[in-house]
């Protein structure tokens, strides 16, 4: 009884055993399958995920890779007008060297300031109102003599250029210095402004006054704002200190004076040609007045010829009805005239 008793539980619990088994095998396999199926859409939502970053990282790579072109392109033309103005700053440093080296050098510096001057005299005046290097009675050379007339006559300009004495003078370290420098630059000036009277200015061959020119703005600039006494001096002297600036409205004063000295010169002329075309004009509306009588006369003579025209055609008229009038007797003919009457 108990044997079987055992049996039974036995085999009930083995059915148990097999019945859970199977449980779980379908559970497992529900289980695998969901796993399974979880995944796939992982595997699909990752796959996904990995494709949207994968095109947004293309595309801002691209994106990013055309903005640094541009940023190349932009910097290469940067650096290209960097370059050129590297080129003309290398260009501008080398003519500022050899500006200085011009005007450290005495003989240079005059060359320099006789240039300048010849081409402000040559754009004022026409080529036949000046002379270059010009010789006087007195046997003394002018860098130029203005070709006025009497009065005042010929002016002579001559170029100096003061430039150590004013480097000297705007260096000084201190006002000793300063003003021992400005007494000298003052010297300078004056002994230029002294050669010039005695040189070129000669009663009854050149004007009472000559010009002397500065080609540097700065030195004229301190020179009338800094030292009166030397322009002063000038004056009374007769020598006119100038500038380019200056010197240009000088030369621009002197060629309005050539052309009113022309002018005058040819006024002579001038009166006579206006004459002689007053005669022209005389002849001219004397000659429209008889080419008007013939006008005239030709209108009348054309007035009597179309008076004769009309009058033949309208007995050319009477003949031809005439001849065309067939039923009309011979007897209502009017008589034949023994004189032809002249048209017109």
């Amino acid at each position: 009884m108990d044997a079987n008793l055992v049996l039974i539980a036995v085999a009930v619990l083995l059915l148990v055993v097999v019945a859970g088994l199977a449980w779980l095998g379908g559970r497992l396999h529900q289980l695998s399958t969901g796993q399974a199926v979880g995944q796939a859409q992982l595997t699909r939502t990752l796959e996904e995920r990995l494709d949207a970053v994968t095109k947004r990282l293309g595309d801002s790579l691209s994106e990013q890779t055309e903005k640094t072109g541009r940023n190349l392109t932009d910097l290469q033309k940067r650096l290209a007008v960097i370059d050129s103005a590297q080129k003309n700053i290398t260009e501008l440093s080398s003519q500022v060297v050899g500006l200085q080296d011009i005007l450290s050098n005495k003989q240079a510096r005059g060359a320099f300031g006789e240039i300048q001057l010849r081409d402000l005299v040559a754009d004022a005046l026409p080529p036949r109102a000046y002379e270059w290097q010009a010789t006087l009675g007195n046997r003394k050379r002018v860098d130029c003599l203005v070709k006025l007339p009497t009065p005042p006559g010929p002016i002579a300009i001559d170029s100096k250029f003061p430039l150590e004495g004013y480097r000297a003078l705007r260096e000084a370290p201190d006002e000793a210095a300063a003003l021992l420098a400005g007494r000298k630059f003052s010297d300078d000036v004056r002994k230029h402004v002294r050669d010039i009277q005695e040189r070129y200015i000669i009663p009854g061959e050149t004007a009472d006054w000559a010009i002397l020119f500065l080609p540097s703005e700065a030195v004229y600039a301190e020179i009338h704002a800094n030292f009166p006494n030397v322009v002063e001096d000038a004056h009374r002297r007769h020598v006119a200190i100038v500038s380019p600036t200056t010197l240009m409205a000088t030369l621009n004063t002197v060629r309005a004076i050539l052309k009113d000295t022309q002018m005058r010169e040819q006024a002579g002329f001038i009166q006579t040609e206006v004459e002689k075309m007053l005669d022209d004009v005389g002849r001219l509306d004397k000659r429209v007045g008889e080419l008007q009588q013939r006008f005239h006369k030709a209108e009348e003579s054309i007035r009597e010829i179309r008076i004769s025209t009309d009058k033949i055609t309208g007995r050319g008229g009477k003949i031809v009805d005439a001849e065309l009038g067939d039923e009309t007797p011979a007897e209502d003919l009017p008589p034949p005239q023994e004189k032809i009457e002249r048209p017109g």
